[in-house]
């Protein structure tokens, strides 16, 4: 069974990639793998929530994608890592046929200071990428 890729974080970005990634899974009947990149304290991850909230939202997502009848796995790295190693490292491992992520407004500046997950997973990505802007969806 192929997979679909999503890198998730709390907010508005991270929904609107699963909600797009779930879309293409359902489509293909294939299996939704949701990297949870969010805060770490210590790592290069990023994101909003913490603590229970975070494991709330999980929770929440994992009830929906269940309720559903999806094949799924949420997948959380640990320690200090970078959000485009392990959505490129899941992809490569899942031999992944899409990777999604949410793609945020970020100033010139903060790009040449901070990089860009995405930007790395456009370019290195073995596979397609969709990257979904907050607030639009793919129209049927």
């Amino acid at each position: 069974m192929a997979s679909i890729v999503v890198g998730y974080v709390p907010g508005a970005e991270g929904a609107a990639a699963l909600a797009q990634a779930r879309r293409v899974a359902e489509l293909f009947q294939d299996e939704l793998a949701v990297v949870n990149v969010r805060t770490t304290g210590r790592g290069l991850g990023h994101g909003h929530a913490h603590g229970e909230d975070a494991a709330d939202d999980l929770n929440s997502i994992a009830a929906e994608l269940e309720s559903a009848g999806l094949s799924f796995e949420i997948i959380h790295p640990e320690g200090d890592y970078d959000p485009a190693d392990e959505i490129l490292a899941v992809a490569s491992r899942l031999g992944a046929r899409l990777i999604v992520v949410g793609l945020r407004h970020r100033t010139p500046v903060g790009k040449l200071f901070l990089g860009s997950t995405a930007q790395r997973i456009l370019l290195e990505a073995s596979c397609p990428v969709l990257a979904v802007k907050a607030g639009q969806a793919l129209r049927d």
